[in-house]
């Protein structure tokens, strides 16, 4: 029983995760849902930054704005279901149409294509995107405070 404290303290104190250890598991779940927050916080940055930007020219399309696919996959390592990026698409609604007739970008009947990127969508993606990381990072912590309170139990 001495021998099998000690292996959880080492492993516990390097960081090492074992195969019966939910917490080193629930640790790298909560890490994979951060990455997919930030992965989706990127993407929403980019439309955000291009969202008024026409092509060059009248026959140019415009900046598509983009979307995260996502897919779960069932980790075995982890014994649960991870949700990860699969790809990023673009999104194929309508362009904006603008009547400018001196625009260098405007067709023969005088308007420009903006691009499909809704200011308010993008907005509240970015905030529920927001929440979900300071989700997963609440977990991260709870985690890690469990871990060490396991350690201060077996000192």
């Amino acid at each position: 029983m001495k021998a099998l404290i000690i292996f959880i303290l080492l492993t516990l104190s390097n960081g090492i995760a074992f195969a019966g250890d939910d917490l080193s598991a629930s640790s790298r779940i909560s890490a994979k849902g951060l990455q997919l927050q930030s992965e989706r916080l990127k993407v929403i940055a980019q439309n955000i930054a291009n969202a008024d930007t026409p092509g060059r020219t009248a026959n140019e399309a415009p900046y598509s704005r983009k979307v995260i696919q996502v897919t779960t996959k069932y980790n075995e390592e982890l014994n649960a279901q991870v949700t990860e990026v699969d790809k990023i698409a673009s999104d194929h609604s309508r362009y904006k149409l603008k009547y400018e007739p001196h625009h260098p970008s405007a067709d023969e009947n005088g308007y420009v294509k903006y691009p499909n990127v809704d200011h308010v969508l993008e907005m509240a993606d970015a905030k529920e995107a927001q929440r979900s990381y300071e989700a997963n990072l609440s977990a991260l912590e709870i985690a890690r405070a469990n871990k060490s309170k396991i350690l201060e139990a077996l000192k």
